[in-house]
């Protein structure tokens, strides 16, 4: 094992146990939420992941960027297969080991390979230009200045660097695969030496701005190997950081989706327990209800802050993709009130991690002083919200920002008793007259009376 073998191998290993570092913490902040039971009917869950995440059918409903999405996602996916051989060769010193394995196959492989790298290409500059050139308005809410924007630029850059870097190490070693035995001993590169002859099916178009020299050939296949693996392995570890987090989180976020029929609305077991015990006629209205056995009180009602929320409401966080599909399709964003549903999931994120970073450094029962509520999400955004679930409908990864806006809403009202004078005046209304109108029950068929 030479020293170029032994720096790949510590990079290899320092990037994988970094990577899994972060996702530890990623799950751990996850499992910050309350418990909540997702283990129903697996046979529907698995076709609804097979059909949103791995089937992009939500994507495609706008047929443009569904189909250059499905080009990048698929084939950065599946190029991605053959770093297991660059992998074996960096760490055993090996070139294209597959290839004598595979024979003819190999070329069928790469090509394939090479084609998809180009959809990718295709894919990314198309993404450019609709968020540089074109512009495009969901690409530039008040919520996507600074980081967001630059995230999503960077890893397009980054994609392209990736591409580029694959199809010139190809290339190069391409040219240097045709050079006969004794030329390539004579110069020390005998790994080059194979049974393979002739280009790549898209590569082969970039070998005329090579130059000729053999050694120079090799140290840019070299570089573009390099640039190619451990750009693989910084990607890797900026995930975590990303947005882009949700290549990973999309099957599980999809599978975990909520199987009720949209507009159900969760109730709390503990209130409707008091509800129906309160509407019992046979119940003596003076009378405490008498605690169940090992029941516990609820420390709050509804959400403050992102503990309050369920594991699969923070998971939709980690999960947004920030496409914006959400917040262009809500009523209330589109005539100018303050609600963006992708806000409502980038700020729960962003007070995910805030308080995990708080763990890291002050321990599990550290305070900071801080919430979701308010300090992130106003109370106004959250009336703002129509309860319509278009925001639901147009996630192309099943996030339901509306669970948290009435999560939150849910503390407003119960803890804060801090509802909008419109819903004050139904909430009383109710309670005497048993109906959201200001009449008594016994006057609501006076409308009846000036009819036949």
């Amino acid at each position: 094992m030479g020293i170029s073998n032994i720096i790949f191998a510590v990079i290899f290993i320092a990037a994988v146990v970094f990577f899994a570092k972060n996702v530890g913490k990623i799950r751990r902040n996850i499992l910050l939420g309350r418990d909540e039971d997702r283990s129903d009917n697996p046979g529907e869950r698995w076709k609804t992941m097979a059909r949103v995440a791995l089937g992009q059918s939500k994507m495609t409903v706008r047929p443009i960027a569904g189909i250059m999405h499905i080009f990048v996602y698929v084939g950065f996916v599946i190029i991605n297969i053959e770093v297991l051989e660059i992998i074996i060769d960096g760490i055993f010193g090996t070139h294209r080991i597959f290839s004598s394995a595979l024979g003819d196959s190999y070329y069928f492989l790469i090509n394939f390979f090479e084609i998809l790298a180009l959809l990718v290409v295709l894919g990314v500059v198309v993404f450019l230009l609709r968020r540089l050139v074109m512009r495009l308005q969901r690409f530039y809410k008040p919520e996507m200045k600074g980081w967001p924007t630059t995230d999503a630029l960077n890893i397009l850059w980054i994609e392209l660097v990736l591409m580029a870097a694959f199809l010139t190490m190809n290339a190069a070693d391409s040219v240097l695969l045709q050079a006969s035995a004794d030329q390539l001993a004579s110069l020390g590169l005998e790994k080059y030496t194979s049974d393979l002859q002739g280009g790549f099916v898209v590569s082969q178009f970039l070998t005329g701005m090579l130059p000729e020299d053999l050694t120079t050939l090799a140290a840019i296949e070299r570089t573009a190997w390099w640039l190619h693996i451990v750009g693989i392995l910084a990607f890797l570890n900026y995930l975590p950081y990303s947005k882009h987090f949700h290549i990973i989180l999309a099957f599980p976020n999809t599978y975990y989706s909520d199987l009720e029929e949209q507009g159900k609305f969760s109730n709390d077991d503990k209130v409707k327990k008091e509800v129906e015990l309160m509407m019992d006629p046979n119940a003596d209205p003076f009378a405490a209800p008498a605690p169940e056995e090992g029941a516990e009180e609820p420390d709050t009602f509804g959400a403050k802050d992102v503990q309050d929320l369920t594991w699969k409401n923070l998971m939709d966080a980690y999960s947004c993709t920030e496409c914006g599909r959400c917040t262009s399709e809500c009523p209330a964003n589109q005539t100018g009130k303050l609600l963006s549903p992708r806000k409502i999931m980038m700020d729960t994120r962003d007070r995910l991690v805030e308080v995990g970073k708080g763990i890291d450094k002050n321990g599990k029962d550290h305070k900071d002083g801080k919430a979701l509520l308010n300090d992130y999400i106003t109370p106004e955004e959250l009336w703002a919200c129509t309860t319509c679930n278009a925001c639901v409908e147009a996630c192309p990864v099943n996030i339901d920002p509306l669970s948290i806006i009435m999560e939150m809403r849910r503390y407003l009202i119960m803890e804060e008793s801090a509802a909008p004078s419109e819903l004050a005046g139904m909430f009383t209304n109710v309670e005497n007259n048993g109906a959201p109108w200001q009449f008594a029950q016994a006057d609501r068929l006076k409308w009846a009376e000036e009819t036949d």
